[in-house]
């Protein structure tokens, strides 16, 4: 591994100009030297690409794209214009430490199976506190997960870096020569959970991913979706279900079929119609269907 590898940082852009601008603002302070920055914009509105480039930031580029791909097709648009060793793949709403980049790059110089690095993440507005120190694992039967130190303060608890069970989408390292060899985000899902199902065939192909301590990144969380936006509530149950047709055993999948049947659909139903939320229920049940059909198969 050569002493400084050319490191490809992408980041998408929708609709969120100031924000991209305050993320390439923080990226001014890296110490790293040998970097590119690849902002690919999704159909915004407005081209952004003359406001990005009157500002002057260091090795960026615009790539304008005028349909919106989600984030795995934007992030695979990104990487095949990519010319780093190294993809850091970041949310366009956060703020870089100066050091970051080298230490992310630290993991793969010691082990040459670690196919992902992703650093500790805290929430920007309240930067003491944990948003994601590794994932729990997946579990196989009701296809959820939990962030490790979610929402605790950090006081040190999570400071020992180790491997982990599920890359983050938020800010996450990968290796080109894996990422060849793996292929890159699964299309099919457009939006959330595409994380999970790259991470799962990561680990099936040999490698490890990689939860470095010592690295941080502040995220100012949801900003471009919304906690309770009837899209991610489309998205979250559609994926989900379409993560354990790709990823469960048969037994694993009928066992999840009951648990989603019996379990998450009433309680999901009577939530929204208690909170009168009926956009929700009805993205809710759009999601659902979709996987009726729609075909597992994704050819990225």
């Amino acid at each position: 591994m050569q002493k400084e590898p050319l490191v490809s940082i992408i980041t998408l852009n929708y609709n969120t100009l100031a924000v991209t601008c305050e993320f390439l603002e923080s990226t001014r302070h890296l110490t790293y030297s040998n970097y590119e920055i690849l902002v690919c914009d999704m159909g915004s509105k407005e081209d952004p690409t003359e406001v990005i480039i009157s500002k002057n930031y260091p090795n960026t580029r615009v790539l304008a794209n005028k349909q919106n791909l989600g984030f795995a097709g934007g992030n695979n648009w990104g990487m095949s214009y990519a010319k780093g060793d190294f993809i850091f793949i970041v949310n366009n709403d956060t703020e870089l430490p100066p050091n970051l980049l080298e230490l992310l790059l630290e993991p793969f110089r010691k082990d040459a199976t670690i196919g992902f690095v992703c650093p500790k993440i805290k929430f920007y507005f309240a930067p003491n506190v944990i948003q994601y120190a590794g994932f729990n694992p997946m579990n196989p039967y009701t296809g959820r997960t939990t962030e490790v130190g979610n929402k605790e303060e950090d006081r040190g608890q999570y400071d020992v870096s180790g491997y982990t069970n599920g890359a983050h989408g938020c800010a996450m390292m990968v290796k080109r020569e894996v990422a060849e060899k793996v292929g890159k985000f699964p299309e099919k899902f457009f939006l959330y959970y595409e994380e999970w199902d790259w991470s799962a065939r990561i680990l099936k192909a040999g490698y490890k991913i990689w939860y470095n301590a010592e690295a941080v990144v502040y995220h100012k969380e949801s900003m471009s979706v919304g906690k309770q936006n009837p899209m991610k509530v489309y998205y979250h149950t559609r994926n989900r279900i379409l993560y354990m047709r790709r990823n469960a055993n048969k037994f694993q999948l009928l066992s999840f079929y009951m648990f989603f049947m019996f379990l998450t659909v009433p309680k999901s139903l009577l939530g929204y119609i208690k909170n009168r939320q009926f956009e929700h229920l009805k993205f809710f049940l759009k999601g659902i269907a979709w996987n009726f059909y729609s075909s597992s198969y994704s050819p990225i």
